[in-house]
């Protein structure tokens, strides 16, 4: 089976982004955006989720990290989108629910071409360090669309702001698996329309 691989580059006045994905990979991930926290959790969606992951940002964190962060949402969105290409036998549907400690997240995806993103819960803290923590739904929400998934977030516990969004970020990579997995038995794509 070929691997499924994309290399999207962005390049604006704020940020200079680069990202490879491997969607059939090993969990390996090589991230620099200059956002320690955002690297961290970068590194976690492609171990749980087994995608191999590149990702090279300079962007203007003197001023914050908004625009690096949502530029490689839009970035990785668009490589998922491109990597998993006409989704001939792919699951389409993919769930985590995902504990760490006294947190909880679920997530789920469609991957049905059709871009909306659904988040219930509150994060407990408004920084980690000094991570503006408003911005993991700006990634959420920004690589949904970019990846033309329906994506669900729910955080259902949690008073450690650093374990509920690795919570989200885990449940995030492993729900992507599964609904990016091929399974043999789909025959064209999983859909009554005869395409996704």
């Amino acid at each position: 089976m070929m691997t499924r691989t994309a290399h999207i580059a962005r390049q604006t006045n704020e940020t200079d982004i680069t990202v490879t994905l491997c969607i059939d990979g090993s969990g390996t991930a090589d991230v620099c955006t200059g956002v320690p926290f955002f690297d961290h959790m970068l590194h976690v969606f492609s171990r749980h989720g087994l995608f191999d992951l590149v990702v090279a940002a300079r962007g203007d964190v003197h001023i914050d990290d908004h625009h690096t962060v949502e530029d490689v949402a839009l970035c990785l969105g668009r490589a998922v989108c491109a990597a998993v290409g006409d989704k001939i036998g792919v699951q389409r549907y993919g769930h985590a629910i995902v504990p760490m400690d006294e947190a909880m997240a679920t997530v789920a995806i469609d991957l049905s071409g059709r871009a909306y993103f659904g988040w219930r819960g509150k994060l407990p803290g408004a920084f980690v360090k000094t991570f503006d923590t408003e911005l993991v739904h700006e990634f959420l929400w920004k690589f949904s669309q970019e990846a033309k998934l329906t994506l669900h977030v729910q955080l259902d516990a949690g008073d450690n702001t650093h374990h509920c969004i690795e919570a989200i970020f885990k449940a995030l990579g492993r729900a992507l698996d599964a609904a990016t997995r091929i399974d043999e038995r789909v025959i064209g794509v999983p859909s009554t329309k005869g395409v996704l």
